[in-house]
């Protein structure tokens, strides 16, 4: 059953009420009516299923049958800093990248970047960009939303995550190693940072400003991929090998218990 967020503030146990653009969606969309059922997320890791009692056109009113409180994850969450690429295509990469459970999505400032956004759209830019990723964290049934940051330059992320022990650069042709054989963190409170270039790829110096701050170089291998490819191809990667970490201790403590 797909999930919808709310607005924690619409949370009043034992109801919530569904307003706004999700309230039109629901009733002229999905024609809900009273005693269906559906799932909603307060994006605060707690999802609540509930039974609509009331529709009109200022409001869903529902009444919550039970509640689930997400699991607490024991390995580290994703961070993909993107440099910026052409409008669809960064669509489509925030899009997937929420798919892929990224918990932050950072857009770079680069050298080679084609588009430059106009810092009187911005906010525009980026309140699409979250709608985007609102959608596609409902469709796969996301927990949270990933937040998405205002642009920035790679100085600026550099500095930002000083203290991460595992900040990987993707680079063409690199020499460095592949990112399906480095060791992974395991302690939840450090996040892991993947800076995928834009179409051009990163500038030499860009590449060694990163460095200079920890950042390792990676590879995917001997394919030079797009920009867009390379960061969902990467975080596949990284998701998968995360995941396999998570079954492995979990099964460690069925085992004790």
């Amino acid at each position: 059953m797909s999930t919808f967020f709310v607005d924690p503030g619409a949370v009043t146990p034992p109801t919530i009420r569904i307003t706004g653009d999700l309230l039109h969606h629901l009733r002229n969309s999905l024609r809900l009516h009273p005693g269906d059922s559906l799932v909603l997320n307060d994006g605060d890791r707690t999802r609540y299923r509930v039974e609509v009692t009331h529709v009109t056109s200022q409001a869903i009113d529902s009444r919550i049958i039970d509640r689930q409180t997400e699991p607490a994850r024991r390995t580290s969450p994703l961070v993909l800093g993107q440099a910026l690429i052409k409008g669809d295509k960064m669509d489509w990469v925030i899009q997937k990248a929420t798919e892929l459970g990224v918990a932050a999505i950072v857009p770079i400032h680069s050298t080679h970047s084609v588009i430059r956004p106009n810092p009187e759209r911005l906010e525009h830019q980026r309140s699409r960009w979250e709608r985007i990723a609102r959608d596609a964290a409902q469709q796969s049934e996301r927990w949270t939303l990933p937040t998405i940051a205002d642009p920035v330059d790679l100085a600026e992320i550099c500095r930002r995550y000083a203290s991460v022990p595992l900040k990987g650069m993707l680079a063409e042709r690199s020499s460095g190693p592949s990112l399906a054989s480095i060791p992974l963190p395991l302690d939840p409170q450090y996040p892991i940072i993947l800076l995928v270039g834009p179409e051009g790829g990163w500038a030499p110096d860009e590449q060694r400003l990163a460095q200079e701050h920890g950042f390792l170089p990676l590879t995917l291998g001997p394919r030079i991929l797009r920009a867009e490819t390379a960061a969902i191809a990467a975080l596949s990667i990284l998701q998968s090998r995360l995941d396999e970490i998570e079954r492995d201790k979990q099964d460690v403590r069925d085992r004790r218990d």
